[in-house]
């Protein structure tokens, strides 16, 4: 159990920087009552939007592999990658992630919950050299909430007994959460005391910060690979306070994941379905549905389609006639 020390030093961070803008993804659900939107790039999560598609909240959340002594290593900078969507035109992603020395592989998917405000993404880590029991896995997050990278607090809390990572800045919060209990946490300022710093130089978590308040921030959290065995489901929630945060990404992981990924593909499907056939093959070639995919996720959910003009159920999914 990760046991907070103190408060982080190093205020207020680095200047803050946005992430890359070459995407090789973007989707959200189809559902009005899930608006949360994300993007893809360098095998990775940044760019998550909330609530609306003009407000970025993070700037990405990747992976750190380590093993505890001598070897550090960031997927988004020693991977390969590949990354295809689970259908032509469906914005479920399936990543994969294969370290450039052959150690490790880290398998992603990636969408949004239909109902709720949060991306879920489900990872498996794969050692390719050595056993699981060599490996320690952490997720570094990097809160831009309100299209800001600056004036952002984060913290370690919890949210009904649920361990989590929380941030927020100007009437908007974030809840980071994991299926398997962290096994530590921390916060810290962006170059100086965040979770980059501590695993660059330590290999490790040496680091156990409980607040980081208004500056530029990370949050981190080591996965337990032993009980999860290597596989594992983050959830990323949001929400204009830290409960409501909380509760959207603690619901979404007391759900059945398989029956949220089949809801979200649901919408997808019926709505790619009702488009002219103008598809090509393979998957990977078909520029056609992508396309149209990609403008789809980029309409307001403020102003419905008038196809779109079906009564929706207590779940926020469409009744059709």
């Amino acid at each position: 159990m990760n046991e907070p020390e103190s408060v982080a030093p190093g205020w207020p961070g680095i200047q803050p920087r946005w992430t890359s803008s070459a995407k090789t993804g973007g989707g959200t659900a189809l559902s009005p009552s899930s608006r949360v939107w994300f993007t893809l790039s360098h095998g990775i999560l940044n760019e998550v939007y909330y609530p609306r598609l003009d407000q970025a909240c993070i700037r990405d959340l990747g992976l750190i592999v380590t093993n505890g002594v001598d070897y550090f290593s960031e997927e988004k900078r020693h991977c390969a990658f590949s990354n295809l969507p689970l259908a032509p035109g469906i914005p479920v992603y399936e990543l994969s992630n294969s370290e450039i020395n052959g150690r490790y592989r880290i398998e992603k998917e990636v969408f949004t919950d239909p109902f709720r405000n949060v991306v879920l993404q489900k990872i498996r880590f794969v050692p390719l050299q050595g056993e699981l029991a060599n490996y320690r896995l952490y997720a570094l997050l990097a809160p831009h909430l309100a299209n800001g990278g600056a004036g952002n607090t984060g913290w370690v809390g919890d949210y009904k007994g649920e361990r989590m990572l929380f941030a927020e800045h100007n009437q908007t919060a974030l809840a980071f959460a994991c299926s398997t209990p962290w096994q530590r946490m921390s916060v810290g300022f962006v170059g100086f005391s965040d979770g980059w710093q501590d695993l660059a130089k330590n290999y490790q978590m040496a680091w156990a910060y409980s607040r980081a308040e208004n500056g530029n921030i990370a949050l981190t959290g080591e996965i337990d690979l032993a009980s999860s065995r290597g596989e594992f489901i983050l959830a990323l929630g949001f929400g204009e306070t830290w409960t409501e945060a909380g509760q959207h990404a603690r619901s979404s992981l007391l759900e059945p994941y398989e029956e949220l990924r089949e809801q979200y593909v649901i919408g997808w499907r019926e709505w790619q379905n009702s488009l002219l056939t103008l598809d090509q093959t393979p998957r990977e070639r078909d520029l056609y549905r992508a396309s149209v995919a990609v403008l789809r996720t980029h309409e307001s959910k403020d102003f419905l389609r008038w196809s779109d003009r079906q009564p929706f159920d207590s779940m926020g999914i469409q009744q059709r006639g």
